[in-house]
């Protein structure tokens, strides 16, 4: 794909002619750094279309008066065809306001790359590891899981909308504790479809009906083998079953919200291959890791404490509060160990690693940025690495807490949230806050047409565009982009909302923040909305005018146009864009 130059980017590059303009005719120093420098839409539409801090940024570094190094910068601006006019802000902020030829080459513009409008060239190709999900292979997906699928799913697309390749990976914890609890759990399932009456489902094992089936099909391929048969000769067996299966119906219930993995990588696997002792031995050679002896916990007292030697990671060299063990005391690894062996592996396909956490997980955001820090300097390759905390969401019913699922034993399902309000639905819904705060997901509330359920409300104004492209038709009118000068103020005030678009989609990228683009959405829906009530009120201002198909054809241009915007920006949240409701 060719870099697309974006409106903001080309304003950018002509405040910079100017400055250096400036600098040629001595009025500016050379020299002086412009990285400081931005042009963005002021915070109050009613100051103009864009925004330069370039006099009140340059002035100090150059010793001139930022009032007067902006009524300079303004003289040149003046000149240009493209700005209509350009004014002086409070202490040398500058403010322009653009032609209307300007963003009538916008919807041009937008029409011209079509689904590709917004895409950047920003992350150059570098390959970012995205870790989402990662649930503990266990059961079916639930709503503990659902925020923080969505938000990592829209962060990968986010990241390759903006220029990136992506890598989508889902880390399968098949080595701890948990999954022999499943394995004896699938065997208690074994035995009943068997004909074994089991009772009820012992304490610490897992009650829900999703391992019926399991059972069932052991049941059928081994019939009474391991019956009677002592656990250590089933158990690596049913645990390599039960966690395939469960991996099954995992990918599933992911598929139903459209996500899907690129990678699935096992920790068993990882400490098979024996990744976590060679991650020790570097870390070793690096002097990162040593035998030493943790300090009692502070604060409290621990009756049979005593002091272990443990293999510990220098996590306080990179800000943690303590070094950490990466062994326990029988020698297993720790969570931390596996975990600094995990990311040293997927450092070595990736140029930046993001995951995705639940937000119960903060305490270990310090020691695993310390691990990676390490590596990376060790390695001499410098490896960014964010963690984003996903709070948990409240599932409510009619402003109640709603009932659990009986399929899975204590909790409601992916499943069934995705069967009871759909895909999109959920999706959208998910990322209409930050993902550090809390959420509530009302089943009431998500499903109500009206204004206040934001999915409903982007939706609805695509469905209203593409319904008006379909009456049109009948009527024998269409869309037309030749005719665009007929545009009055209040169209080309929607076509500054969509023209947005390109920014929003590079500053959320960098920040990586996908909920940026759900708030883009529901704002670009309101200005369409708003813009459609002006022909209630007035009837001039209606999408179609039989009696004027020039001016229809242009407003139907425009909302072509809006209408692809939405679609970009959907599209990028795993969100359809319907054709009706």
């Amino acid at each position: 794909m060719t870099e697309q130059t974006t409106l903001h980017a080309s304003f950018a590059a002509r405040i910079g002619a100017v400055l250096d303009a400036l600098e040629t005719e001595g009025a500016l120093p050379a020299g002086i750094s412009h990285a400081n420098v931005t042009v963005e839409p002021p915070r109050d539409p009613s100051h103009g279309d864009l925004a330069t801090n370039a006099a009140m940024v340059l002035a100090k570094p150059a010793g001139i008066n930022p009032r007067a190094l902006a009524e300079a910068i303004v003289e040149k601006l003046a000149a240009d065809p493209q700005v209509l006019s350009a004014e002086i802000a409070g202490p040398g902020f500058i403010n322009l306001r653009l032609a209307g030829d300007v963003w009538r080459s916008e919807i041009a513009a937008i029409a011209a790359l079509g689904e590709n409008y917004g895409r950047s060239a920003m992350g150059g190709g570098k390959r970012v590891n995205v870790e989402y999900v990662s649930a503990n292979p266990t059961g079916p997906m639930h709503m503990g899981h659902c925020r923080g699928a969505v938000v990592g799913d829209a962060l990968a697309a986010l990241l390759e909308f903006a220029g990136h390749k992506v890598i989508r990976e889902y880390y399968v914890n098949d080595a701890g504790s948990q999954v022999d609890t499943l394995a004896r759990s699938a065997h208690l399932r074994y035995r009943e479809a068997l004909g074994e009456e089991i009772g009820e489902i012992p304490a610490g094992m897992y009650p829900g009906d999703y391992l019926v089936p399991v059972g069932q099909r052991l049941a059928g391929e081994f019939g009474g083998q391991f019956l009677d048969k002592e656990e250590g000769e089933w158990l690596a067996l049913f645990k390599a079953e039960a966690v395939a299966a469960m991996m099954d119906q995992i990918r599933a219930d992911l598929a139903l919200l459209g996500i899907e993995h690129d990678v699935f990588s096992s920790e068993a696997e990882l400490q098979a291959a024996g990744k976590p002792e060679a991650a020790e031995a570097w870390l070793r050679q690096h002097d990162l890791v040593y035998d030493g002896v943790l300090e009692q916990p502070k604060g409290k007292v621990v009756d049979d404490w005593e002091a272990v030697e443990l293999p510990l990671f220098r996590s306080t060299k990179f800000g943690d509060d303590q070094d950490r063990p990466i062994r326990k005391s029988d020698g297993k690894w720790t969570y931390f160990g596996a975990d600094l062996a995990y990311h040293m592996q997927k450092a070595e396909s990736a140029d930046a690693l993001i995951d995705i956490w639940g937000a119960d997980h903060a305490g270990t955001v310090k020691r695993i940025k310390a691990a990676v820090a390490a590596l990376s300097e060790g390695q001499g390759k410098p490896i960014p690495f964010d963690v984003k905390l996903v709070q948990m969401v409240q599932l409510l019913r009619n402003g109640e807490p709603a009932k659990m699922s009986k399929r899975s034993g204590n909790f409601v399902t992916i499943a069934d949230m995705v069967e009871e309000v759909g895909k999109d639905v959920v999706r959208f819904t998910m990322l209409t806050r930050k993902p550090e705060a809390q959420m509530d997901f009302d089943f009431a509330r998500v499903v109500e047409a009206s204004k206040d359920n934001p999915v409903f409300y982007v939706q609805y104004a695509h469905a209203r565009i593409r319904s008006s492209l379909r009456k049109a038709a009948v009527e024998g009118l269409g869309p037309d982009g030749g005719k665009l000068a007929l545009l009055g103020d209040d169209e080309l005030g929607m076509v500054k909302q969509a023209a947005q678009f390109p920014r929003i989609v590079e500053a959320a990228a960098q920040a990586r923040e996908p909920h940026r683009i759900a708030f883009f959405l529901y704002d670009l829906a309101a200005a369409f909305h708003a813009l459609w009530n002006l022909g209630n009120d007035d009837p001039s201002k209606r999408l179609i005018l039989a009696q004027e198909p020039e001016l229809t054809g242009a407003r139907l241009f425009l909302a072509e146009q809006i209408g692809q915007v939405i679609r970009n920006g959907l599209a990028i949240l795993g969100v359809d864009a319907v054709e009706e409701l």
